[in-house]
This record gives structure tokens, C-alpha cells and sequence, in this order.
């Protein structure tokens, strides 16, 4: 880890993200972000660091015609597990991806496809607060119910925040197809018995 991602997540804290929220921010794992917000810049470290890798995808971010090319990339990985009537992004970063997502399948590919977004436990629990151990489905977007889901997210760090969100459709009567991601840190293939998608897999040697 280096100052400039210690000094990010000392901001982020500052400005009152949780720790999940942290970690979504600066593509790390919980624990990471943790270990980030204890430190203090220019300071002897705490303790070692996790092992973790930081993904930086702000030259994708800053250009809606990039974030469309990878969606449509992500788009045609989904369509291998069968056609879906709703894309469900998970909060905050995987919303881009999965509007693009709905556009091209609709626009490119003759679908009618919905949006729907997840907000996950970690944006909504502080490190000192105990609360139901479950995500949302937003009321705001499309109804899941009874629906063919493709569930959408940027990365992928331990699959915890992708059970929930199958879990929480499968609760609502949707049948998830298949998950996209645009990184796999871990390299999972299936969760919960749905297939995963990633355009990058990142995996450790030795």
C-alpha cells in the first residue's frame, strides 16, 4: 500500500464513508480499507498491510463512450447464460455498468431490459453498529419479481456482497443468469450455483 491510498481513505473517513463505502471507492477489500483508515500518512504503519491489490479504473470512468465499450464487452458474456429481463447494478460502482448494460441489450441487441440497483450492507453499517445483516433491492428502480436478473458490479473481492444480492432476488422470486464484473480479484467462477463473468481475473502466483 502506498501514502497516496492511505491519504484517499484518511479523506474518505473525514468526509464520513463507512468503511464498505471506502472500500468501494478505492477497489480494496474490507479489510483493507480498515487497515487504511487506521494509518496515518508519513507514520510508522500499524501493522502489516492485507494481502490485496488497489484496481484504478479512472480512465474507464471518465469516458462514457469506454464505460459503453466495456458494457457491451460484459453484455455479450451475460447473453451466454441466457437472455435477461432486468440488470441489477450493485451500488455505487456497479450502477454505470449496469444502465450501459440495459441501453445496449435493448438498443444493440432487441431486448427489453430494466435496471435495478442493490444497496449492499456495507455502504449502510458503520464499524461500531449492529444491523440486520442484509442489502436492498431499491424501490425506485425496476421490480425484480418473477424476472430473468443479470446482477452487475465493477469488482469482484470476496463474493460476500454478490451472495447477498443473489440471495435478496432469489428471496424476491428472481432468477438471477449470471453475474458480470469487470475484475475478479479472486477468481471465482460460480455463487451460490450462478456463473460469474469477469472480463479481467486477477490471480497470485506461488
Amino acid at each position: 500500500m502506498n501514502e497516496q491510498l492511505i491519504k484517499k481513505a484518511n479523506d474518505l473517513r473525514s468526509h464520513g464513508f463507512t468503511t464498505g463505502e471506502i472500500a468501494d471507492e478505492l477497489n480494496v477489500s474490507m479489510d483493507t480499507a480498515r487497515w487504511l483508515a487506521l494509518q496515518k500518512q508519513n507514520e510508522e504503519k500499524i501493522k502489516d498491510a492485507p494481502i490485496d491489490f488497489a484496481i484504478n479504473w479512472n480512465s474507464l470512468g471518465e469516458s462514457t463512450s469506454r464505460l459503453r465499450y466495456v458494457s457491451a464487452a460484459l453484455s455479450d458474456m451475460a447473453l451466454a447464460h441466457g437472455k435477461a429481463n432486468v440488470i441489477v447494478g450493485i451500488a455505487v460502482s456497479g450502477i454505470p455498468f449496469a444502465t450501459m448494460m440495459a441501453n445496449v441489450l435493448e438498443t444493440e441487441k432487441g431486448l427489453k431490459t430494466s435496471l435495478a440497483v442493490f444497496h449492499p450492507i456495507k455502504h449502510r453499517k458503520s464499524d461500531n453498529e449492529k444491523v440486520n445483516e442484509e442489502g436492498a433491492i431499491s424501490e425506485n428502480f425496476a421490480s425484480v419479481k418473477g424476472k430473468k436478473v443479470i446482477i452487475v458490479d465493477d469488482v469482484i473481492t470476496s463474493g460476500k456482497t454478490v451472495t447477498q444480492v443473489i440471495n435478496a432476488l432469489k428471496d424476491l422470486g428472481a432468477k438471477p443468469k449470471a453475474v458480470t464484473v469487470l475484475i475478479d480479484k479472486v477468481g471465482i467462477s460460480e455463487i451460490e450455483g450462478i456463473p460469474v463473468e469477469s472480463l479481467i481475473k486477477v490471480s497470485r502466483l506461488g
